[in-house]
């Protein structure tokens, strides 16, 4: 690549990711930016005075183990996934 078509692409890359900052400048998670879709749910639901039918069996002692107990079953379904692709492949080129 030419080095103007490289200057390029960078500066675009830099007003792409300065952009955003500049548009909320400092306004954060208080104001209601960077705000899951899991919040905004959260919310409505308890405005409408919803009241659940039964409580969890058993909840997570910290924030951290609900991420590692998240993850693993990510890691599991994806284990089974890339297994049954792999199988699959495999058989397709046997033929």
């Amino acid at each position: 690549m030419e080095r103007t078509t490289l200057i390029i692409l960078a500066v675009i890359c830099a007003i792409i990711f300065i952009a955003p900052l500049v548009m909320y400048s400092g306004l954060g998670e208080d104001d209601g930016y960077f705000g899951g879709a899991d919040d905004a749910a959260g919310e409505a639901i308890e405005e409408s005075g919803f009241k659940p039918w039964f409580s969890s069996i058993w909840e997570p002692p910290s924030g951290e183990i609900e991420s590692l107990l998240f993850a693993l079953q990510a890691a599991i379904g994806a284990i089974i996934i890339g297994y049954f692709f792999g199988y699959w492949r495999g058989q397709g080129k046997e033929e």
